[in-house]
């Protein structure tokens, strides 16, 4: 048995006893009124910290006034404990005495009296400081009575020069919490926190003069110039791609794919330049159908047939971006975005919390909503810095707002009220949006001769993955049969798709190096009217095939057909692909009425019995879309005009200098003017052309080997150029109309355009004849003029 020493017993028991329960209670106590102290002070200190909400200090104030009640219901309560811990002590010390007579040494534990003196020491400090914040406080309070005096006083101004800060302000005393974001930048629902939020947060009122303008937000300071140079290696690029979804899987391998030929053209492309400084820009490529807040249906079906055109499209983006030398932020969640942003906590009401740190940013329709919907004002100040990958086009009487709802055009995907070249294509469908295309690879010499020499003269390959493409297509699939062997691509999980005729060889769906070799083999890629506008032809093309497409009779539309309704474009599609139908044609392209089977027939026919090489066009290259991209980079700048006129140059003069060429009826700008020789496009690539009754300019300038160029109409949209035109006006006026310049035969009335941002090269209407601005182009490059690079 271990046996313990009667001693020890005792000392345990008092260490229990006296020990335990007073010297740690009492270190409790000081420990808290520490901590409470250091909160209670640190608050009012705090208060005035750079970047703290400017509505603070009041609310800290008032809280500082209650802890000075607290500290003194602390100091009154050690002293109730010192009373009662006095009582205490006396019966211990009668314990004591006790224990003493039974021979216990007391000398090692602290008697009761020295305990009870440091409780005393620290309720006096407790009181002493309960002192002193309560003098601190006096004067916190003293000094904000100015502040609050002046609060109280706010009145809304009333300055011509800020008309909407009345209105504002009764709408934030109705509405400031709607959103959590106004409690955040420190509304409180006074006059005084909505005036300084309109005019500091906001721009709405003028700004007050009490006000500490170090309290505002931080002004915003130019990005730093930094010189952009090519890259050649594009492993970071893939890094910041990420991974996670099929779809940047797709992407990232489409990326490696093209590397090698992506370096050889930003060789080539710093050899033209010779070495021309440009800076680097910061670029948020935000991919908005890829966020699940916007379903993100593609990247499922990435593995299942669905379609890839626009992935593919990204895919270069991106690669062209980097390759550039631009530093590039990339996002495919929203919640990726508001942090690149600076998007404050709330609904999206409010102002970034910082200002924009993007020179650039490319996204798409998906996108553009999501950042409207969660940057609030900051969406309009910014938008000019907006790039819209849009595969269809946006036409202007569909962007501007006020008209499309006036006249029709409103649909779910337009009035943005941009410049419409901020919107980009894939193919180029009106020249009032931008060209940005995609890239397919091009061969070399070799690469070519072989697939001259490999071609199988009677092989078909069908445009179609996915199973509903094939639907009531036998008709033509028995003629075609009759002269080739036909293969196919469609998907299936497990049976063989039942509208996939039993004579057709179907490989199932093929990854891209598999697909290619596919096509190399083929004479014939044919399509069945659908999808429109993909990438697969121009592939083919490049790969020695012959492309047969549907001609459509009436014109699809959006009036006629449900694919297009909804789409913010009038554009009349006359085939599958217009691109290639238009821009390439024979003997690659062959367009053919279906419904007419001897026509079918005779084409299959007439094909196989010629040959054709490899052609991709120029403007589909890596080496054409870097061009491209860098020109627009640097000379499309959509923020140095003042609204509403958002259009790309100098200060418009009132009369243009042109005139007409020598024994022709159109207008040129003089040769010896050296006005508009720094713009872009340059001034001197301008002719200007009075179209025939009925016909768009993008029509009018193609009849004439030209390209409709709208940041020229404002040379035309004056009774000057009618004249010169040798147009007789009875009558001008200046209206909204997506149609003019134009001019009315019946009437000799002249109109005018009103609104810059409607001027557009698409629309017609049999009453009128347009002024139409066109310029020239470089072959294979219909984005820019001859001396636009």
């Amino acid at each position: 048995m271990i046996t313990i020493n009667s001693d020890g017993k005792i000392m345990v028991r008092r260490c229990l006893v006296t020990l335990r329960p007073f010297r740690l209670f009492v270190l409790g106590i000081g420990f808290f009124t520490l901590c409470f102290l250091m909160t209670s002070l640190g608050g009012q200190f705090s208060a005035r910290r750079l970047g703290d909400s400017p509505f603070t200090v009041h609310t800290e104030v008032i809280g500082a006034l209650e802890s000075r009640v607290v500290l003194r219901k602390m100091s009154d309560l050690l002293e109730l404990m010192v009373k009662r811990m006095d009582t205490m002590m006396r019966l211990e010390n009668g314990s004591e005495l006790h224990r003493e007579d039974k021979g216990y040494v007391m000398d090692r534990f602290p008697p009761g009296a020295k305990l009870m003196e440091k409780i005393q020491a620290i309720a006096q400090n407790v009181s002493d400081i309960a002192v002193k914040v309560d003098q601190i406080l006096r004067n916190s309070v003293l000094h904000s009575k100015v502040s609050e005096g002046q609060r109280d006083q706010c009145e809304v101004p009333n300055d011509p020069k800020y008309p909407d800060c009345s209105g504002k302000v009764e709408w934030m005393h109705a509405r400031w919490t709607s959103d959590p974001c106004y409690a955040f930048f420190g509304v409180d629902g006074t006059e005084c926190s909505f005036l300084i939020y309109l005019s500091e947060v906001e721009w709405f009122c003028p700004l007050l003069s009490w006000r500490n303008q170090t309290a505002m937000l931080p002004a915003a300071k130019p990005l730093p110039e930094v010189q952009a140079s090519f890259r050649s290696n594009l492993s970071h690029l893939l890094e910041l791609i990420g991974s996670g979804k099929e779809s940047l899987i797709f992407m990232k391998k489409r990326i490696k794919q093209l590397a090698a030929h992506w370096v050889l053209a930003a060789q080539r492309l710093e050899a033209k330049l010779k070495g021309a400084g440009r800076d680097q820009k910061q670029i948020l490529i935000h991919i908005g159908f890829l966020t699940e807040e916007s379903g993100d249906v593609f990247s499922p079906r990435v593995l299942k047939g669905g379609p890839l055109g626009e992935m593919v499209q990204w895919a270069d983006i991106l690669a062209v971006l980097f390759v550039l030398g631009h530093n590039l932020k990339i996002t495919v969640s929203l919640k990726e975005l508001q942090s690149n942003l600076g998007v404050p906590p709330g609904r999206g009401s409010c102002p970034l919390t910082i200002p924009l740190p993007f020179d650039l940013i490319y996204t798409d329709y998906h996108g553009l909503q999501q950042m409207k919907q969660h940057m609030g004002l900051s969406f309009k100040k910014y938008r000019c810095r907006f790039r819209v990958i849009d595969t269809f086009g946006t036409e202007p009487a569909y962007n501007h707002e006020e008209y499309a709802t006036l006249h029709g055009y409103r649909t779910n995907w337009g009035y943005w009220n941009f410049n419409p070249k901020q919107f980009m294509t894939m193919f180029p469908h009106t020249p009032d949006n931008s060209f940005m295309g995609f890239v397919s690879e091009e061969l070399n010499s070799t690469e070519k001769e072989f697939i001259k020499n490999n071609k199988a003269s009677n092989m078909a390959v069908v445009y179609g993955k996915e199973a509903s493409i094939w639907k009531g297509k036998e008709k033509f699939l028995s003629i075609l049969n009759k002269y080739m062997e036909i293969h196919g691509t469609v998907y299936y999980e497990t049976q063989r798709p039942p509208e996939v005729p039993a004579f057709v060889k179907n490989h199932g769906l093929l990854p891209q190096q598999e697909f290619q070799q596919l096509l190399r083999k083929a004479k014939l890629f044919i399509g069945f009217g659908f999808p429109y506008e993909g990438p697969a032809p121009l592939e083919a093309i490049a790969n020695g095939c012959i492309f047969l497409q549907s001609r459509f009779s009436p014109p699809h539309s959006s009036l006629n057909h449900e694919f297009f309704r909804g789409k913010p474009t009038s554009r009349e599609v006359f085939s599958q692909h217009p691109y290639a139908e238009n821009f390439i044609g024979k003997p690659h392209v062959w367009t053919v009425d279906y419904n007419n089977s001897e026509e079918f027939e005779a084409a299959i026919k007439a094909i196989m019995k010629i040959q054709v090489d490899p052609y991709l066009p120029y403007e589909y290259t890596c080496e054409g879309m870097l061009e491209r991209i860098y020109a627009y980079i640097q000379h499309q700048d959509f923020c140095t005009t003042t609204e509403p006129s958002p259009l790309v140059g100098p200060p418009q003069p009132a009369r243009a200098p042109t005139s007409l060429a020598p024994n022709t009826t159109y207008l040129v700008w003089p040769h010896n003017s050296s006005l508009g020789s720094e713009a872009w496009p340059p001034f001197h690539s301008f002719q200007g052309w009075l179209a025939e009754t009925g016909r768009t300019c993008t029509d009018a300038c193609l009849d004439r080997g030209l390209i409709c160029e709208p940041s020229f109409f404002h040379f035309l949209n004056t009774q000057d150029a009618f004249l010169k035109l040798n147009v007789s006006c009875d009558r001008t006026e200046s209206e909204m109309n997506h149609l003019y310049p134009a001019f009315a035969q019946l009437g000799q009335e002249c109109y005018l355009q009103k609104e810059p941002i409607l001027y557009s090269c698409a629309g017609s209407n049999i009453k009128y004849r347009r002024l139409c601005p066109c310029r020239d182009f470089q072959k294979g490059q219909v984005a820019l003029c001859q001396h636009c690079l």
